[in-house]
């Protein structure tokens, strides 16, 4: 299995563990598999990331959300195949106990609705709130109340996210954090506090305004996305994550070409931690190969 080999442990009990194994093969399939369409690779990368979740859905902290969130990363139904194949393939004493809970899997995903489609919500706004709320149940119906529209970019040093931004909303003001560092002469690799600081100030401006704009910055985890866009929804914003994907030479090719170049060291770090958005993480997420920017 996909660095299971890199994160296995033997535990004081003498039992084999491999912690967070399917978040590191995912990292190591989105690195490996670059020459891949985009839709192609993530497809993979949540196969690994999730291939566990019929094993273990259940002892997650909201088993609902759990299954219902990965229904919109990747099918269920390939997932249990997936799972089940690992499962036959292996020589283990509860060789049916774990079948049995892929069979409780299926059981509860189709129930759920999620089985072979992401599940179905009343419209974006309520899925939205769902993935972000611990009281609003599954079919409960919301009136979507925002009045304007906040596009969080989100790529790589280099993907095309200022052409994208150019060529499709021109006239949104773009609070940019590449700008204020230029502005005030601070380097990509020094402390970014103050940049972020700068920039959030001048994001409330615009959202007490009610004012559509574009956030741009690389924003590759969803650590660093889910505090802005709770930001921009707690005054009314439709948020949209609009991802800009370019595969790795592309990148570097660009980045050698710019006048404040990314060392290329740094380029292929941010490259490990990159988190594409999905779809719970806003109220639209897009994603764009670089070649249709």
């Amino acid at each position: 299995m996909i660095s299971a080999k890199t994160c296995t442990k033997i535990g004081d009990d003498g039992r084999i563990h491999a912690p967070n194994h399917a978040k590191v093969g995912a990292q190591i399939v989105r690195e490996k598999m670059q020459a891949l369409p985009l839709q192609e690779r993530e497809m993979l990368v949540q196969l690994v990331r999730h291939h566990g979740l019929p094993l273990w859905f259940f002892e997650k902290p909201d088993p609902e959300k759990a299954v219902v969130g990965a229904s919109w990363h990747i099918r269920l139904d390939w997932v249990a195949m997936l799972a089940e194949a690992d499962v036959r393939g292996r020589i283990c004493p509860d060789q049916a106990e774990l079948l049995e809970r892929i069979a409780y899997f299926r059981q509860y995903a189709t129930e759920l609705g999620c089985y072979t489609q992401p599940k179905p919500f009343a419209n974006n706004h309520t899925r939205f709130r769902y993935f972000r709320s611990d009281h609003l149940r599954i079919d409960d119906v919301l009136y979507d109340d925002t009045d304007f529209e906040v596009i969080m970019m989100s790529g790589l040093p280099g993907a095309g996210k200022d052409t994208w931004i150019s060529l499709n909303h021109p006239d949104l003001p773009v609070v940019s954090l590449d700008r204020i560092r230029h502005e005030r002469r601070i380097s990509p690799t020094a402390n970014q506090g103050e940049v972020v600081s700068i920039a959030k100030e001048e994001a409330k401006c615009l959202l007490r305004r009610k004012q559509p704009f574009i956030w741009n910055a690389t924003n590759l985890t969803r650590h660093l996305r889910d505090p802005l866009v709770d930001l921009f929804a707690s005054y009314g914003a439709h948020v949209s994550i609009v991802y800009i994907d370019a595969p790795l030479t592309l990148l570097l090719s660009r980045n050698r070409s710019r006048k404040q170049a990314v060392p290329a060291a740094t380029i292929r770090k941010l490259l490990q931690k990159l988190e594409v958005p999905t779809a719970e993480e806003a109220h639209q997420v897009r994603w764009i190969e670089s070649e249709q920017a």
